[in-house]
């Protein structure tokens, strides 16, 4: 009479099994460090978009003509200082220009996160 005993898993078989799970875990690891980086990169692009969009609002605003060339400034938001300049361009219609607002987190402007562009006509006599 043969008896087989209940056999358990050997060592090499446990170190296998680690090795995946190891293995498994850090490519989620990798992948969800991937995604908070990401979504931090996304936040900070939303948030120039928004101090530009601003800077151009109050371009609008203001009946200057030309609108000033290489102006620089700063704005807060979201508890960070944005450094923003404009440029403006001139374009082929003398009455218009292409202006130019980069937004970054780097007081010297060595690079941007964001640059929106947009047209200003010459504001009209009659107003």
């Amino acid at each position: 009479m043969s008896s087989k005993l209940p056999r358990g898993m050997t060592l090499l078989e446990v170190m296998v099994a680690l090795l995946i799970f190891a293995i498994t875990g850090t490519a989620v690891m990798k992948a969800a460090s991937d995604h908070l980086f990401s979504v931090g990169q996304i936040e900070e692009i939303t948030f120039a978009t928004w101090v530009a969009n601003n800077r151009l609002h109050a371009l609008l605003r203001d009946p200057t003509w030309p609108p000033k060339n290489n102006l620089k400034g700063q704005q807060e938001m979201s508890d960070r200082i944005w450094y923003w300049q404009q440029k403006v361009i001139q374009t082929s219609d003398k009455d218009l220009r292409a202006v130019e607002v980069s937004v970054g987190l780097h007081e010297d402007y060595s690079s941007s996160l964001t640059t929106i562009t947009t047209y200003l006509a010459k504001p009209s006599q009659d107003e």
